[in-house]
């Protein structure tokens, strides 16, 4: 059994890479894959909103039971930074930083993860 309202949580910052530029301009695309990916990954999506910047890029944030989401693209250089932080031990935030990786057919990725709370 989980422990309800434990402080703890893992964070996760990545930046990924070599990355279509179309994939990184479609706020749609974006946003339907960060919801199914930190769903995939044991977490629960309660909104999600993104923003379409001219000429380009794209932010999504995903508000998530846990916490949150968020991808920020660079559409020119066929990159995106990454952040997922999920309280508790129910979501795998590094699980759903790879699912996406995987979705975005990327060909580099730099992840690392921040222990929060107490371990």
């Amino acid at each position: 059994m989980r422990d309800v309202g434990r402080f703890t949580g893992r964070h996760v910052l990545a930046e990924l890479h070599g990355i279509s530029p179309a994939l990184l301009d479609d706020s749609e695309f974006l946003r339907s894959t960060l919801e199914t990916t930190v769903t995939e990954a044991g977490a629960t999506v309660r909104e999600v909103m993104a923003h379409r910047f001219a000429p380009q890029g794209v932010t999504v944030l995903a508000l998530l039971a846990e916490s949150h989401a968020s991808v920020h693209t660079y559409p020119e250089i066929g990159a995106v930074f990454v952040d997922v932080f999920t309280c508790g031990d129910r979501a795998d935030p590094e699980h759903a930083v790879r699912l996406l990786a995987k979705a975005l057919n990327a060909t580099s990725v730099e992840l690392s993860t921040v222990l929060r709370g107490e371990h």
